[in-house]
């Protein structure tokens, strides 16, 4: 072998790298979801996004909750027979409504058992996704969010509270239409919040958590911990899997250049060196 043909090789074989990196970690995953699967004789399914880049400008892009997400977990749950409980995997900064709710729809409708596993968050359409499930099991430290709906890059309930706090003349055309459709979005995504949980609560019950999480009465990433959500009445318990944990390990966050989090990953135990030892504060 000449060294140019030991240079065009290498190229080949670094273009590739990522290729079969990618390979790697999408048949890890098909392995331990199987193995979940047993575990829990139940259908799994994940919708996982984290922020991605660009392939070729190297630009971060945010993933989201889309048309395409909806379709693939509803063909899932069509391949799933009605008995079979299902778990759902969600890490999510939400995303579209009609695409959550479709979703949730799909899932509120699966005879069988629903379980939502949230390991670190489900905000949004997460959250309404969570809502259609029978049991949410969340890490202690994961968060949920509220649903209140979002006209374009503002809260549907910031328009209704221009026009309450200002006098009609005073208030632009476009900001009476863009209130007139927030007040038809948030009784619409409410109406939709009792058709997932209102089998599950007393009416009145079920109408307070829904105007709750909808009405704007927090910023729309305000972070709902588990112990919130048990105060709101959902169904929230701890117990997250080891199996789910790995299987968020095997969707890595595209590498920086410098890390900002950096840490010897490996469990650390009292007594293994000096630093375990140490136990005083600053």
């Amino acid at each position: 072998m000449t060294p140019m043909d030991a240079f065009w090789l290498f190229l080949v074989l670094v273009s590739l790298q990522p290729v079969l990196k990618q390979k790697m970690l999408e048949a890890a995953r098909q392995r331990l979801i199987a193995d979940l699967e047993k575990k829990r004789g139940s259908r799994v399914i994940l919708l996982v996004h984290r922020q991605e880049t660009m392939s070729l400008l190297g630009f971060p892009v945010m993933r989201y909750i889309d048309v395409h997400d909806s379709e693939e977990v509803i063909r899932a749950i069509h391949l799933t027979e009605p008995g079979v409980p299902l778990d759902l995997v969600i890490h999510t900064p939400g995303g579209l409504v009609l695409a959550a709710t479709q979703i949730a729809r799909a899932v509120k409708r699966h005879e069988g058992k629903v379980t939502v596993f949230v390991p670190h968050m489900a905000m949004s359409g997460g959250t309404l996704i969570a809502l259609a499930a029978d049991e949410i099991v969340m890490d202690p430290h994961a968060v949920l969010g509220p649903v209140d709906p979002q006209l374009g890059q503002m809260p549907a309930a910031s328009y209704l509270k221009v026009v309450e706090d200002k006098p009609v003349e005073h208030v632009e055309d476009e900001t009476l239409v863009m209130a007139d459709m927030g007040r038809k979005a948030i009784a619409q995504l409410q109406e939709t919040i009792l058709e997932l949980i209102g089998d599950r609560y007393p009416e009145a019950e079920a109408r307070r958590i829904a105007e709750t999480l909808s009405e704007g009465r927090w910023t729309h990433d305000y972070p709902i911990t588990p112990e919130h959500a048990r105060q709101l009445g959902l169904p929230v318990t701890d117990s997250v899997p080891r199996e789910v944990y790995k299987l968020m390990e095997l969707y890595p966050q595209p590498k920086r250049t410098l890390p900002s989090v950096e840490y010897l990953p490996v469990p650390r135990q009292a007594g293994n060196g000096k630093a375990a030892g140490h136990h005083g504060r600053g």
